[in-house]
């Protein structure tokens, strides 16, 4: 078998679980309920966040809060300050592409 199947979880409550972490990239899958969002940080590689449901609140650096929906990929650079929260009813459910891997980061 040439290919690997790698798998997600589906739950409509808090979730941050990292599904691929190999020598190109690391994939994260999130869920996010109402009020709830991830530690301010600063991203750590190239990002790309992938909405597939809801809506996403996010502020990088700063600027102001901007809001960001579904079928909608925002590319953050690296190391920008950010904060990612659900201030919406609706469950938010994203994807989160490295790449590179951020332990390879600055060595390529």
């Amino acid at each position: 078998m040439l290919e690997k199947v790698y798998g997600f979880d589906g739950k409509n409550e808090k979730l941050i679980e990292k599904v691929v972490d190999d020598e190109n990239l690391v994939l994260n899958h999130m869920i996010l309920v109402k009020g709830t969002g991830l530690p301010e940080h600063f991203s750590n590689s190239n990002v790309y966040m992938i909405i597939t449901k809801g809506i996403m609140s996010l502020q990088l650096g700063e600027q102001e809060l901007q809001k960001y929906q579904e079928r909608q990929i925002i590319n953050i650079p690296y190391n920008v300050k950010m904060r990612v929260n659900n201030d919406d009813d609706e469950v938010l459910e994203f994807f989160v592409v490295k790449s590179p891997n951020p332990k390879d980061y600055g060595e390529k």
